[in-house]
């Protein structure tokens, strides 16, 4: 017998939904879980190859708040609610970072916290170019996001990278994506 929710109860109902589980394990074990539905969402790291930079943003971020820490440098992304991704990735980029975005160079569909959130990224890589700087940025008008945009060359993404000072997952597996598949970029 495979693992499975034999009672789901939903404890919260807002942004997201947190629900407490009941699974019983493979050997019969009843053990309680917990999860958070957050639905699938898109995420894309922009880089200019001839000038040899890339978009990130960052914005506050509760977790990052509560945990007595500076904002984090992240890739643009959003939730997909019901779009699909690269039609999504294109208007955060516009909304977030002021950007067009090149050709999409889809990366992987991940699992960023797998053992609470029902959540899977799309990640992509795209080009851009001065002329595809549109905006300001900064997110969309009454969400809030207060977001700050930055444009870092590609030797300091690698050495953030290098360093282990890039901590957002989603950013981090990107700019190592981009390190592995694009070696030309890095002299």
């Amino acid at each position: 017998m495979d693992a499975r929710i034999t009672h789901r109860r939903l404890v919260y109902d807002g942004w997201y939904k947190f629900y407490r589980l009941e699974v019983t394990m493979r050997d019969g074990a009843v053990v309680e879980r917990h999860l958070l539905d957050n639905g699938s969402a898109v995420a894309v790291l922009p880089y200019d190859p001839v000038r040899r930079t890339a978009i990130l943003i960052s914005q506050p971020r509760a977790a990052v708040l509560a945990a007595g820490e500076p904002p984090l440098l992240e890739a643009v992304a959003g939730n997909l609610d019901t779009a699909q991704p690269a039609e999504r990735i294109r208007e955060e980029a516009r909304e977030e970072a002021g950007l067009e975005l090149g050709e999409l160079e889809p990366v992987a569909n991940i699992w960023p916290i797998a053992p609470v959130s029902t959540e899977r990224v799309q990640l992509y890589l795209a080009t851009y170019s001065p002329a595809q700087r549109i905006g300001p940025g900064g997110g969309a008008p009454g969400e809030n996001e207060n977001i700050d945009v930055h444009e870092i060359t590609l030797d300091a993404l690698r050495g953030q990278v290098e360093s282990g000072a890039l901590a957002d997952a989603k950013t981090l597996v990107l700019a190592q994506a981009l390190m592995l598949r694009h070696p030309e970029l890095w002299r």
